[in-house]
């Protein structure tokens, strides 16, 4: 793909993302002229840089579609379901040749529009008007509604406004207004369909008008996502290199420097000092660049849940919070089939029938939430509904059932809901289209603690379920709190830390396990070394963790806190740990995984040294 067509695509595919995001506000508020006015926009911009990238499929269907909405501005037809879905119908053809066109598929080889499209475009457009637009009408009412970046326009042979395309791909201020009169809009339409090249059509306006002023400064441009990632490793690791040198040089002041020496050191500290401020400053620069709304994410729902809630006769409102708490590009990218999994769950099981939901006091129409915020150095994303809840006796039951659980586990109602994440589990007798095939949420549990997250279920029976996930805003850099162990060096994501105590030389017990008092509750303390498998030692230090169900896990030694760059494990699956980091002395860290330490360390083999 040429880097024309590619830039086309990648703000065409904005531009389709929004128009879905519009449609679905007018379908609430009909008589929204702004919306309707940007959606025609919308159509209107993608029709004309399809136009100048000859993708004649894309052409038609935004040009009926223009049609359709110059048509429902100026009051012809009114805002139908009709309308709606042959919007939505249209943007998701649109927005398929986009992304057909972004994975490579040649301009030539893209489908036409098909005969279903048209047809129902159509019948929008006639709609219930007296006298449907015509498409010069449409043609001539789109120019008197963009105001003096537009004018009368007349199509050429084939067909298509060429004056109307090209004004649409070049950058605002960039064209004069083009006079009103007919003759000289033909004459210019006829010019830049004879010259498809920029420079003959800017030519052939200039002849037609005043000269072009000065283009418009950009304040963006476009960088490749692996340019971006490269960079962001070489800030990390010049980061890294800053924090050795600065302890190696800490090291050195503790020997006596005289005369010119003594200069050479200070001056040596002062430029380390300086290379130090200097690269944190670009690792933080280089990671804003990787931080989006997570808005961009959840705008591509409502579409989603408006059509599975149609297919399954469910009256369903979904409710976006949040929509402008940022995150790393990575996890937005990542989440998308997570989330899909969790909206298409809540709907089919959580979401009563509108009988089920009418035998009841709560509101015929079901609401699904989608909200993100962000909480310390984490960013969290929750999906809650109205629905029925969940059932722990009926869900150990079914996983019992299928021999996915032993009978003395899940016997709390936290560790029952965990039995949604196993992989074949599902409490639907008979697969649908939309669920009951086992599959599902254990993808969602491993997508989210593969981005070092963690991710919780709440759930009342009979007045719905909350699932909550926790990711760290900056995948990169990770806030962690350093310990050792029976001698090894292990570092804990900050965000589940409440605070460190001392340890005794005994502890109480509550069935046989070690448990110790803090702040008047009795807290179940676990060894580290343990856990993990390590050799005895003697455990010191405990570290109070912020779980659904806190405690207090035992390490030999806390050696302070600091921001690592973490590296993912790839060859190796170590239980419990998901990364790797250098410490400010270069020593290798391991980092425990969010997660792991989120559901209590959960392992067979825990100890306590003596």
């Amino acid at each position: 793909m040429d880097d024309m067509l590619k830039e086309f695509v990648v703000e065409a595919l904005d531009l389709a993302t929004n128009v879905e995001e519009h449609l679905l506000s007018l379908e609430r508020r009909p008589d929204d002229s702004d919306t309707l006015n940007a959606l025609f926009r919308s159509f209107h911009t993608i029709k004309g840089g399809a136009g100048f990238m000859n993708l004649p499929a894309i052409v038609s269907a935004c040009h009926l579609t223009e049609n359709l909405f110059d048509a429902l501005r100026t009051g012809q037809v009114p805002v139908t379901p009709t309308a709606i879905e042959a919007g939505l119908q249209a943007s998701g053809f649109v927005g398929d040749q986009l992304r057909n066109l972004a994975n490579g598929a040649s301009p030539d080889a893209l489908p036409a529009m098909p005969a279903e499209l048209e047809d129902i475009l159509t019948q929008a457009i006639e709609g219930n008007a007296a006298t449907p637009a015509a498409p010069a009408k449409a043609e001539a009412a789109a120019a008197a509604g963009e105001g003096t970046a537009a004018a009368s326009t007349v199509a050429t042979s084939d067909g298509l406004d060429w004056e109307a395309l090209y004004r649409a791909v070049v950058p605002a201020g960039t064209l004069p207004d083009v006079p009103a009169a007919p003759a000289a809009a033909a004459a210019v339409a006829v010019a830049v369909a004879a010259a498809p090249a920029p420079a003959s059509a800017v030519k052939a306006i200039e002849e037609g008008a005043r000269p072009i002023t000065a283009q418009v400064k950009e304040d963006t441009i476009r960088i490749d996502a692996v340019k971006l990632d490269a960079l962001l490793e070489v800030a990390g690791e010049s980061v890294q290199a800053a924090n050795q040198a600065a302890v190696l040089l800490e090291k050195l002041l503790q020997f006596k420097f005289d005369g010119q020496a003594a200069v050479l050191m200070s001056t040596l500290q002062e430029t380390l000092n300086r290379a130090s401020r200097y690269s944190t400053e670009l690792q933080r620069a280089t990671l804003s660049t990787r931080m989006q709304p997570v808005g961009r994410l959840f705008q591509k729902f409502p579409r989603l849940v408006r059509e599975l809630a149609r297919d399954l006769g469910k009256n369903v409102e979904l409710v976006i919070e949040g929509a402008e708490t940022e995150v790393d590009r990575v996890v937005v990218d990542s989440l998308y089939d997570p989330l899909v999994h969790m909206l298409r769950n809540a709907l089919d099981h959580g979401i009563e029938t509108a009988d089920e939901r009418a035998s009841t006091t709560k509101s015929p129409k079901a609401t699904i939430l989608l909200k993100a915020w962000q909480e310390g150095s984490s960013v969290m994303i929750e999906v809650s509904d109205d629905g029925k809840g969940m059932d722990p006796d009926k869900l150990r039951a079914k996983a019992l059932a299928k021999g996915l659980i032993s009978d003395n586990a899940a016997q709390t109602a936290e560790e029952a809901f965990q039995l949604v994440f196993l992989p074949g589990f599902s409490t639907k007798e008979v697969a649908s289209s939309v669920s009951g095939r086992g599959v599902g949420m254990d993808v969602v549990k491993t997508a989210v603690e593969k981005h070092r997250g963690a991710i919780r279920i709440d759930s009342v029976l009979g007045e719905g379920t909350r699932f909550t996930i926790r990711l760290p805003i900056e995948l990169s850099i990770v806030p962690t709190m350093l310990v050792r162990t029976a001698g090894a060096a292990l570092a804990m994501p900050m965000a589940v830390v409440q605070r460190v105590v001392e340890l005794p030389e005994s502890f109480d017990e509550v069935g046989g396990a070690p448990v110790l008092r803090d702040q008047g509750r009795p807290l179940a303390v676990r060894s580290l070394a343990g856990i993990l498998g390590y050799e005895a030692c003697r455990e010191k230090v405990g570290i109070v963790i912020a779980a659904p169900q806190p405690y207090i896990l035992a390490v030999e030694a806390v050696d302070g806190t600091a921001d690592l760059v973490i590296k993912p494990l790839t060859a190796i699956a170590v239980n419990g740990i998901n990364g790797t980091a250098r410490s400010a002395e270069g020593e290798l860290v391991l980092v425990i995984s969010l997660a792991f330490l989120l559901d209590g360390c959960k392992t067979t083999n825990m100890r306590l040294a003596a």
